[in-house]
């Protein structure tokens, strides 16, 4: 099975580019699941990862064609979402939850449309209290009530897509939270955002039993 990886930095992790000695898969989930699958299921499927650092749903609508319908995989899962709140907060450069499911369905449906047997995976996104999440902004909002309220609109706003075309909703953030009992949030994803191994590791155990569902 020909299995592609979309997203965003956490799906990225510092993967290969052209001319660029590093890892092809990058050095999260993606490189783990790789591992993991080739081990149990040796010579069966092959793996490509388009995630990019800072893509929002619009970035990835925006290379819908060379990234995603050009690579004609029979799998995809898609983790997004977080860069929409985070560019907002940061940068006043978000996409509003109405927006992202918007754009999010006819992503989906047009990838759909042009690749009829596609088995889609759709990842909620996630996010925890650290270093980039926490603080005080200048109109004395607090950032993470703010960061995780608005996350979570866009896993709403993800999960309904998933239901829309009936594709495999993946639940991300009760496993983090869960794990926040196990060890600090910092432990998990080392700034609020992204994973550490241990959060990737994690991210991968989930990623396989979906996997394994949706395609028994």
């Amino acid at each position: 099975m020909h299995i592609l990886f979309q997203g965003d930095s956490i799906t990225d992790c510092d993967r290969m580019r052209p001319n660029m000695n590093k890892t092809e898969l990058g050095m999260g989930y993606p490189h783990f699941v790789k591992a993991a699958l080739n081990s149990r299921d040796p010579q069966k499927h092959t793996f490509v990862n388009r995630g990019i650092s800072g893509n929002r749903i619009v970035d990835l609508y925006a290379r819908i064609k060379a990234d995603t319908i050009n690579l004609a995989p029979e799998f995809m899962s898609i983790l997004v979402g977080v860069n929409d709140v985070w560019h907002e907060i940061n940068y006043q450069n978000g996409v509003d939850a109405e927006k992202f499911e918007k754009i999010y369905l006819m992503y989906v449906e047009e990838i759909k449309a042009v690749l009829p047997d596609i088995k889609l995976m759709i990842m909620e996104p996630f996010v925890l209290p650290g270093s980039n999440t926490m603080g005080e902004l200048e109109d004395g909002t607090d950032k993470y009530t703010l960061f995780r309220a608005e996350t979570e609109k866009r896993a709403a706003a993800a999960r309904r897509v998933a239901e829309k075309i009936g594709a495999y909703f993946l639940p991300l953030q009760d496993m983090f939270d869960e794990a926040c009992k196990e060890a600090p949030a910092d432990w998990w994803l080392w700034d609020g955002v992204h994973p550490s191994e241990a959060g990737h590791r994690r991210l991968m155990e989930r990623w396989i039993k979906a996997f394994d569902e949706i395609t028994k």
